[in-house]
């Protein structure tokens, strides 16, 4: 069109009534600066031109940018103007909008607008642009009706339904760690007979104890007197080889008095197990070979040797070892006295991937086997005590031989020897061991040994049940009011028959009143369980649901007016109203302290109820309990976690002889502090006793007697000695 046009307009004499191509950008570019505001002069690039250019002939082009040469359109020497091109809508719209040429026109009023000017340069952006425009509008009024017929439910969902925690997905774990070789496990013995055969002794154990300590705190009178200008029998003062063999002699009795401690270092050497009371066997042959030949080799200016601070060493092993042995007979006798106990287990990736723990009914089984496994300090000692072994003999050698004294090889012996064996090496694990096991045993709980808390760490979570929460005799009837014509031996029966379905811990509370209305249980189908609070079935043909008040809103299920109940469960046959039954829930004492200690060491309660009434909301409501520090899995969820026929882990955490949280908790956070407790007083032990052979080195090698007496090293090892029962002590405040 706008070529016929053109030619139309041009097919007339060369200067009559044309104008150039330059002339019309000049005007069109002259009118729309000033429409615009900006500069007068314009460029238009010629591909924006939509018809050919035609110069006619015998005229010159402007220059662009003159403005005195700028021509106007003229009036009335044209025809009639051709009809406009079609423009877009918005070219129409702006053009319907501008004032007619018509009287008093200006120059800016004048502007034509190209042709496809407003048009988009991608018309298919522009497209999508507008289907996208299309959809989105569609989709704000898609469901505008159907939740206008369902907004009173919707609301009434989120009125009476409480919240519920999601489970994160396990993350997938590539890195296979390597499994350590185990031993072979102990005979699997009862807990009554391991109890007997602990008990066995023990008495004994303890006076030999009391014993070597007294011989070592006379051999240490003995071996601080003459340095400290101390009353001393006259025989001992004036002989320094009486007073070596006087030492050696009370170190040889300590040793008999201890020959079960000693013996057991010696033979764990041959089955390949150095433990600290192995090297506590060389430290005494050295100590004991350094006393009878001291004056004759080396007399080491009136030094004594370490008879003292050897028999010492031997008495704090005794006493860890009566400790160790006490806890344990205290756990098996604990464990042996209920005949149906509840097993704690520490299950991997239970709940929200990770590890929970769980309660369970079960049989003792591979009690006594982790009972007898060596504890965690042992189990360190194991790996340091041979390197700490070899260190010894390797710097005694350099530290004698090595510097042209070989008579000084038995001194540097018994000194790197004595500083390696850590006094508090047998209290890392005894001392705490039996303070807590003496503590569980009030409670009601016995931890399996060591193996029982080895896969302990924060984080970790606890499964609570009802009866965990309400132990039996908590949770009490306050009344009975039945509606309609229903007999209350039906509605009873109806209610306690879903309740036993359902494995709530108000079975027992409805199986009481059961039996005392005379009913029986009956038949039921199609079992449901509820979000909202409540369980549904079929019962002879009638639709039965028995819930809480919010679950019969939720239900539909018309409440008497002005009712004024906590804690009740509702019973409704066939959408009628048929019984209510008031019920009264006491918080035991023990269920706050055990919730803020269970949250205090990291570990999380999961609410695994399936009494329908034991919702965050009531708890917090009623009993002030920290419900935003706990998780509350879905319905299914809660049912699969509190299932009996779920499977366990094989390793036990603890034996429970008694119902609640108390006991449950007691065992759970101690265990993980007692892991910590261990650890880090078997790491100090071992950092003591390297750097305690490292410093005798030092000394031995400068020949420094007099630093290295017996009374320097006394305090050395007694300084290392007082972190051992300060953590132990911390093992028992939660």
């Amino acid at each position: 069109m706008a070529k016929n046009r053109d030619e139309k307009q041009n097919s007339g004499t060369p200067g009559e009534g044309e104008f150039s191509l330059e002339e019309i950008l000049a005007e069109f570019g002259h009118g729309r600066a000033k429409h615009a505001g900006q500069k007068e002069e314009a460029e238009v690039p010629e591909d924006t031109i939509p018809f050919p250019v035609v110069r006619p002939k015998g005229r010159e082009a402007p220059r662009a940018g003159g403005a005195g040469k700028v021509l106007r359109f003229p009036q009335g020497e044209r025809g009639p103007a051709p009809a406009p091109p079609p423009q877009p809508p918005e070219a129409e719209k702006e053009t319907a909008e501008e004032p007619s040429a018509a009287g008093g026109e200006t120059d800016e009023d004048k502007v034509v607008a190209f042709p496809g000017e407003e048009e988009s340069a991608n018309p298919i952006a522009e497209g999508l642009s507008r289907l996208v425009q299309k959809a989105d509008a569609y989709a704000e009024h898609m469901f505008e009706e159907e939740d206008a017929e369902n907004d009173e439910e919707v609301r009434r969902a989120e009125r009476y339904i409480p919240g519920t925690d999601q489970e994160e997905e396990p993350e997938e774990d590539w890195r296979e760690r390597r499994r350590r070789r185990q031993p072979p496990p102990a005979p699997d013995l009862s807990p009554a007979d391991l109890a007997r055969r602990y008990r066995k002794g023990l008495k004994g154990l303890r006076v030999r104890g009391i014993l070597v300590l007294l011989l070592a705190l006379a051999a240490l009178y003995v071996t601080l007197a003459p340095g400290l200008n101390l009353p001393a029998p006259s025989v001992l003062s004036q002989s320094a080889q009486l007073r070596c063999y006087a030492l050696a002699a009370a170190q040889l009795i300590a040793m008999l008095l201890g020959a079960d401690v000693l013996a057991r270092g010696l033979f764990s050497l041959f089955r390949l197990e150095f433990g600290m009371d192995t090297l506590l066997v060389f430290s005494c042959a050295a100590a004991l070979a350094d006393a009878c030949t001291l004056l004759r080799l080396d007399p080491r200016e009136g030094q004594m040797p370490y008879c003292a601070l050897v028999m010492l060493a031997i008495f704090f092993t005794m006493r860890g070892t009566w400790l160790r042995r006490r806890g344990q007979w205290v756990a098996c006798r604990t464990a042996a006295s209920a005949s149906e106990p509840y097993l704690v287990t520490l299950d991997e990736g239970k709940w929200n991937a990770r590890g929970t723990y769980t309660k369970w009914s079960g049989s003792t089984a591979g009690f006594g086997s982790q009972m007898q496994a060596p504890d965690g300090a042992q189990r360190l000692f194991r790996v340091v005590c041979p390197l700490l072994f070899v260190a010894c003999l390797v710097l005694s050698g350099l530290a004698s031989v090595g510097r042209g004294r070989p008579e000084d090889l038995l001194w540097c012996l018994s000194a790197t020897l004595t500083a390696a064996c850590a006094f508090s090496s047998a209290l890392c694990f005894g001392k705490p061991w039996h303070s807590l096991s003496v503590r569980l045993s009030r409670s009601g709980a016995a931890l399996a040994g060591w193996d029982a808390v080895t896969g302990t760490s924060g984080g970790s979570g606890i499964l609570l049940t009802d009866t965990d929460l309400f132990p039996p005799g908590c949770v009490s009837l306050n009344g009975i009011k039945i509606f309609g014509d229903f007999p209350a031996e039906r509605v009873v029966a109806y209610a306690a028959t879903l309740i036993r379905s359902s494995g709530s811990g108000l079975d027992k509370l409805f199986h009481d009143l059961l039996r005392t209305q005379g009913a029986i249980y009956r038949r039921v189908d199609r079992v449901q369980s509820h979000e909202g609070g409540g369980l549904s079935g079929e019962i002879r043909g009638e639709q039965v649901l028995v819930g809480s008040a919010a679950f019969m809103h939720l239900m539909e299920i018309p409440l008497p007016q002005g009712l004024n109940v906590k804690n009740a469960v509702f019973c409704a046959v066939n959408g009628e109203l048929a019984g209510i039954f008031a019920l009264r829930y006491v918080l035991h004492g023990a269920i706050e302290p055990s919730l803020h200690a269970l949250i205090r060491n990291r570990v999380v309660p999961v609410l695994a109820t399936r009494d329908f009434n034991l919702i965050p909301a009531m708890l917090r409501q009623r009993f002030k309990l920290p419900v935003e520090k706990m998780e509350y899995p879905p319905v299914e969820r809660r049912a699969e976690l509190s299932d009996p026929e779920q499977e366990h882990s094989e390793i036990l955490t603890a034996v429970l002889c008694r119902e609640g949280l108390g006991p449950y908790s007691e065992a759970v956070v101690g265990g993980q502090r007692l892991y910590r407790a261990v650890r880090m007083s078997a790491c100090l032990a071992c950092v003591g006793a390297a750097v305690g052979v490292l410093l005798a080195f030092y000394l031995t090698s400068a020949a420094a007697y007099a630093s290295l007496s017996p009374a320097n090293l006394l305090i050395f090892l007694l300084m290392w000695l007082v972190p051992a029962p300060l953590i132990s002590g911390w093992v028992n405040k939660y």
